[in-house]
C-alpha cells in the first residue's frame, strides 16, 4: 500500500451512492502500469491499494454476479 495520490486522476465508482460507503480507483493509472490504485474517497490522503489489473477485473466480476 501507498499514500501516494497527487499524480493520479479518481474516479468514485458508480455503485458508491449507498450512504458514505465510497470506493475510487486510477484508470488512467492502471491502463499504463497494469496496476489498479484503490482507495477509500472519505479518506483522500489515506492508504491506496494497488491490485494486479487481472485480480481486479476477478474482483470486480465476482461482485457484479453476486460471487463475493
Amino acid at each position: 500500500m501507498t499514500t501516494e495520490t497527487t499524480t493520479q486522476q479518481w474516479v468514485k465508482s458508480s455503485y458508491s451512492n449507498n450512504g458514505g460507503t465510497c470506493v475510487e480507483w486510477a484508470p488512467g493509472t492502471a491502463s499504463t502500469t497494469g496496476i489498479v490504485p484503490v482507495r477509500d474517497s472519505k479518506n483522500a490522503n489515506g492508504p491506496v491499494l494497488s491490485l494486479p489489473a487481472a485480480a481486479f477485473s476477478t474482483f470486480v466480476t465476482g461482485i457484479k454476479s453476486g460471487e463475493l
